[in-house]
């Protein structure tokens, strides 16, 4: 069994607005499935692996193979170059979005996942649906709290640090 997972993220301001889309689509299967979610703040980088980690956690049987295809070099390259896996053996020490890599090996290793990286805003289907999701999410009047991104922004005094 095989999903293909295309996501994006968008953000008005890095950081500031943000929202991340998803298309989740069982090969083989009329099955498609799309989700997004917008936040008052955060990052684009911070969007991009949400999107991706977000879409793992809905596949509901483990073992699947799943292909996500991304725009973000950041998230590709890091995985399938496996830097993300020396930045644990390095605590992510001096890296960002702990919160958020910790969170993806947790449901990345319950399935077998390649990453593909596609040119974004090059007219490819489903990125582009992407897209549209996650900047609609972006604009959303109620957006949620980016609580990793927004507790590691407080200073010393508890006020954010914006």
């Amino acid at each position: 069994m095989r999903v293909n997972v295309y996501t994006d993220g968008a953000c008005s301001g890095n950081p500031g607005k943000g929202g991340y889309g998803i298309v989740m689509e069982w090969v083989g299967k009329p099955y498609k499935k799309e989700f997004s979610e917008g936040y008052r703040l955060t990052t684009n980088n911070r969007m991009e692996l949400l999107a991706v980690i977000v879409a793992l956690e809905q596949l509901k049987r483990e073992g699947m193979q799943v292909i996500v295809f991304s725009d973000s070099k950041y998230v590709v390259d890091a995985v399938e170059k496996g830097w993300v896996f020396g930045w644990v053996k390095k605590g992510f020490k001096d890296k960002k979005n702990p919160d958020l890599w910790r969170r993806f090996l947790k449901i990345n290793k319950k399935h077998q996942v390649k990453f593909k990286w596609i040119k974004g805003h090059n007219d490819h289907p489903q990125n582009e649906r992407c897209d549209q999701l996650a900047v609609k999410a972006a604009k959303k009047e109620t957006l949620q709290i980016d609580k990793g991104f927004e507790l590691s922004r407080n200073n010393s005094s508890g006020k954010l640090d914006i």
